[in-house]
């Protein structure tokens, strides 16, 4: 006890200390030069470009893209694979780029996917924003889409971007949680800068624990133009739909998923492309007028904001599809670079101010996990077209330059490189009026936090609601500080009252009537606060059906795992009949077995095992499928663990299938009193099988399914 007692009274000294040694203290730069703003970039006018002669966002930035050599700052884990995409139909109304406007052609491109917190050790289910970028490589330079599988980001400016990713990312002192929000820092942060709450809510959702990558939607986020032929303009967004749909884990099984197989959706791409089952998405476009950039009641330029659909329609253009996987991870998978200033003529830049901080930001950070501004000649990163300018040397140059001249304009070089025409292709950047002040600060257009979250809740279908209620209690309860999870459940209940109640019961806090001055944290010192304050929150859409999973596809089974549960003298008739209609549809049917090795069906035919029960976890799997045989069934009995698989799988809420004997192993589990279940399927046809399969869970089991021992 009085060892107890010394190391509490340790702990406060430390923390006096601490506080001790921040007070009065005065930001400044790495220069000594005192600071009254850290939270905006420097800008033509509120909603203008940034200016590149922002040394204290430069400063920030450099000193942040440097603090990880070799891994990604961001990002680090990732899984890539190559393929091609394909335009439906041409935009030229919208764009002159070649990837809109050419039908024939067959563009390669490189695909990222990756989680965003954790290092390159962290496994693959933490609950968090899955990176979604693209390279594409077209005839006219590459184009890299750099977005993630939500339309929006936490923050508005890229000068909060350190700021961010130093909350998120394991706390300093003692550098855990790893790949984990669910610390002190992180909603610190969150509490204090209320323009996260958008993407939080997100990431709360079933969206940030994806079934797999071929299952999850991705954005380019930012708003980017359009330019046509005629150089008129068009505000456009970006999206990646799935065409097996978007679906999730539960978070009960992601935790599982992390110790039976960490690597499970970098193994689900790779495996899924190496059967010849290739991941697909079709790319769709949101376009607004540009004289309708100001129509809505929020920003065009605010990343934290997303176009509803039920508001204007995602139009689909074009299919991307995945299809041959590395030859080598680390030359290809790691030593890809995005930049989103990779762009081509047809597609330009808004003032978004992350956009903006980004356009410098990433080429950056490539300079230093790539050691060299000769990054590019990478083979990976190689434009499929022949690069001809006047940059020469360098670190890691690998090409060997020609001839007497590399500068411009000459004669000794004919006067080549030449500049290209705009007949040519040449790139133009859109021609924009600016007419504004110089100043440090963002529009007050930005300065609703709350009117999205809300959407996006309203939206959700009750199960979603749930679980995000669920994740919420779970992230707050792993904070230690009680006035931190104050300020979270009084700003949830700005963004509905029925979710903080739902919190606050499980955190067993009260909702605070009030806290302290709730200003988003990202406006400067000397700033108005009334100016910035974020307002009530508005609806202006009572709910998006696009936002909801509920909505997604349901109409293919093509990859779903489906586990077999066999034992010696399985039926052979059974399992055919199921076989054969399932692994048409595209499923894959793996054997487990109280053993590996072999087991002998019915008939006497052996069958290799995929797995035996001690090495494998239901919660790696999308259904159950146990066929008849007396035999088996008794083999199956036998060991205890195939019982807690099947119930495993009720508590998730998956199709569980059984023929003739094989309800008699269900009648030994918590499924024997709910054969009702409109997903429990006994002695039932393929295409009803089918059907329950592809509508992913019965969510309508969720209560049942919570008493369902773990």
């Amino acid at each position: 006890m009085a060892k107890k007692n010394k190391t509490e009274n340790q702990k406060t000294k430390d923390l006096k200390q601490f506080e001790k040694d921040a007070t009065g203290k005065v930001m400044t730069t790495n220069q000594g030069l005192k600071v009254n703003d850290t939270n905006n970039s420097l800008k033509a006018g509120e909603r203008g470009s940034t200016l590149l002669e922002d040394f204290l966002l430069r400063e920030k930035i450099t000193r942040f893209d440097h603090e990880r050599i070799p891994e990604r700052i961001v990002h680090a884990r990732g899984s890539g694979a190559h393929g091609h995409f394909e335009l439906y139909k041409s935009i030229e109304h919208y764009s002159k780029a070649g990837i809109f406007t050419d039908t024939n052609r067959k563009t390669p491109v490189f695909v990222r996917f990756s989680t965003v917190a954790g290092s390159k050790g962290s496994p693959d289910l933490a609950r968090d924003v899955r990176g979604f970028a693209v390279k594409m490589y077209t005839e006219e330079g590459t184009w890299d889409l750099v977005g993630n599988n939500m339309p929006i980001f936490f923050i508005q400016d890229a000068m909060k971007f350190p700021d961010l990713v130093h909350s998120v990312k394991p706390e300093p002192n003692r550098e855990i949680p790893q790949a984990a929000s669910a610390h002190d820092t992180f909603y610190d942060f969150v509490s204090h800068t209320t323009e996260t709450l958008h993407n939080q809510i997100w990431a709360m959702s079933d969206r940030a624990i994806p079934r797999s990558f071929r299952m999850m939607e991705g954005f380019g986020i930012h708003t980017f133009r359009l330019i046509n032929a005629k150089d008129e303009s068009h505000f456009v967004k970006f999206h990646w739909k799935p065409k097996l749909g978007v679906h999730s884990v539960t978070w009960d099984e992601a935790v599982k998923i992390n110790g039976a197989d960490s690597d499970f959706h970098r193994r689900d791409l790779w495996d899924a492309i190496d059967s010849g089952h290739y991941p697909e998405w079709e790319l769709g476009i949101q376009v607004v007028a540009q004289e309708d950039e100001h129509k809505f009641e929020f920003d065009l330029l605010d990343p934290t904001k997303l176009i509803p659909e039920e508001m204007v329609p995602v139009e689909i253009i074009g299919k991307m599809t995945l299809n041959r996987n590395p030859e080598n991870f680390f030359a290809e998978t790691e030593q890809v670079a995005f930049l989103p200033g990779h762009i081509v003529p047809g597609i330009d830049f808004t003032n978004d101010p992350l956009l903006q901080g980004r356009l410098f930001s990433y080429r950056d950070t490539q300079l230093s996990r790539l050691g060299s501004p000769n990054f590019h000649q990478i083979p990976i990163n190689r434009p499929i077209g022949e690069a001809h300018n006047n940059q020469r040397d360098g670190h890691m140059q690998m090409d060997i330059p020609k001839g007497q001249t590399a500068y411009f304009p000459n004669t000794l070089g004919g006067g080549c490189p030449h500049l290209a025409k705009m007949a040519e292709g040449a790139f133009h950047s859109f021609e924009e009026r600016i007419d504004a002040k110089k100043i440090r600060t963002r529009s007050e257009s930005f300065s609703d936090h709350f009117s999205q979250p809300a959407l996006f809740y309203r939206s959700l279908a009750k199960w979603e609601k749930q679980h995000l209620a669920e994740a919420y209690i779970f992230e707050l309860g792993k904070c230690t500080q009680k006035h931190i999870k104050q300020r979270m459940l009084w700003l949830i209940a700005q963004i509905d009252t029925d979710l903080a109640k739902n919190v606050s019961k499980g955190l067993g806090l009260p909702i605070p009537k009030e806290i302290d001055h709730p200003i988003n944290q990202a406006i400067g010192a000397d700033a108005d606060v009334k100016k910035h304050q974020p307002p009530k929150k508005k609806n202006y859409l009572e709910s998006d059906p696009a936002l909801s999973q509920a909505n997604t596809k349901f109409d293919s089974i093509e990859t779903r795992q489906i586990a077999v549960l066999v034992a010696d003298g399985f039926s052979m008739s059974d399992f055919t009949s199921k076989k054969e209609a399932l692994e048409k549809e595209g499923a894959m049917l793996k054997l487990i077995a109280p053993h590996g090795g072999t087991v002998v069906s019915d008939d006497n035919t052996e069958h290799e095992v995929n797995a035996s029960i001690i090495t494998t976890e239901s919660v790696l799997f999308d259904a159950v499928y146990i066929p008849g045989g007396k035999k088996s069934i008794q083999g199956l009995l036998a060991e205890s663990k195939f019982k807690k698989f099947i119930n495993e799988a009720f508590k998730h809420c998956k199709t569980i299938v059984a023929d003739n004997e094989g309800e008699d192993l269900l009648d030994k589990t918590f499924v024997a009193d709910y054969k009702d279940d409109k997903a429990v399927l006994i002695n039932e046809k393929p295409a009803t099988i089918i059907r329950s399969i592809a509508k992913h869970r019965n969510w309508d089991r969720m209560d049942v399914a919570a008493q369902v021992p773990a």
